[in-house]
């Protein structure tokens, strides 16, 4: 009997993975051309992610003492060979992020690779045939670290996000288009001073709306890195709005019923928080320290 070792170590990332003992990078399973020093790179910055790893690091690691090359260009290519593959960038950076005068720190959420028992082969007694699996397992799904939920892909997320958007742009320009409909209907059941004080109402917040939809569209359209953090500041404004655009169903009563209008009401008050995952799926925040590939947090040095 031969024992034969598999020490395959896979390091999950968004939608890469990286075999830390071959060197093979692949995204959505499709394996990506990057090789050679780009890859050693980015094996050391995996195993330390969440660290600073710095450049006289790297120069030891990628480079013996006694060789002889323009070093900062070297490195230069490399880590721009990394984010060109990862899709990424030093201005915005998702995975890789550069830090002055030091080094650099891969920022992402990173799954620690498993270790994969070692597999026990016979050289003279062949396995049973129905023991031999016809399909590889399905790789682990890699969980969101906050919401603790499988990252969908982003084009979903932020696809749904953009829908919402439109929907609310819609709600806004109906409404001011049939201002005077939401006047005779809010005359019917309210007093000449409250129905006047809806249609103000129904002005300003159509108004602030507007714009305020139409920059979360064109963020979300053209993948605005930091749009997680804007909306995070901005979200008290967009609930107390959309709280109070939950209650327009009922101007409809009379044509869709009390069942229909509190139904639509109760999804539209949902849909704030609903606006909030969605940008947190797509723009997944660094974490700071961030866990190491062997399962340990870690600081920087001072």
């Amino acid at each position: 009997m031969a024992v034969q070792q598999n020490n395959n170590r896979i390091a999950r990332f968004g939608v890469f993975e990286l075999d830390l003992n071959t060197g093979e990078l692949r995204k959505g399973g499709v394996k990506l051309r990057l090789q050679g020093q780009p890859v050693q790179v980015l094996t050391l910055l995996l195993e330390r992610a969440g660290d600073v790893v710095t450049r006289e690091e790297l120069r030891e690691k990628l480079w013996a003492s006694d060789t002889f090359v323009d070093f900062d260009h070297s490195l230069n290519t490399a880590i721009n060979k990394v984010r060109e593959a990862l899709g990424d960038s030093a201005a915005s950076p998702r995975y890789v992020e550069t830090l002055a005068r030091r080094g650099y720190r891969f920022i992402a959420p990173v799954q620690a690779p498993a270790q994969v028992a070692p597999a026990i082969a016979s050289e003279s007694v062949p396995l049973p045939a129905q023991s031999v699996p016809h399909e590889a397992p399905l790789p682990a799904a890699i969980l969101h670290p906050e919401l603790e939920v499988p990252i969908p892909h982003r084009g979903l997320t932020r696809g749904l996000f953009a829908l919402i958007q439109v929907m609310y742009l819609c709600f806004y320009l109906a409404a001011l288009f049939r201002l005077h409909g939401i006047q005779r209907i809010a005359d019917s059941f309210l007093p000449l001073w409250a129905a006047n004080t809806l249609a103000v109402a129904v002005m300003v917040t159509a108004g602030v709306g507007i714009p305020l939809r139409c920059y979360l569209l064109s963020a979300v359209g053209f993948d605005y890195q930091r749009l997680d953090e804007k909306f995070r500041r901005i979200f008290p404004f967009v609930l107390a709005l959309d709280q109070l655009w939950a209650i327009a169903p009922f101007l409809l009563m009379e044509k869709i019923g009390l069942g229909a209008a509190f139904a639509a009401s109760a999804g539209l008050l949902y849909l704030p928080f609903s606006e909030r995952t969605l940008i947190r799926l797509a723009y997944l925040r660094p974490a700071s320290p961030e866990k190491r590939l062997d399962g340990t947090k870690h600081t920087d040095s001072p």
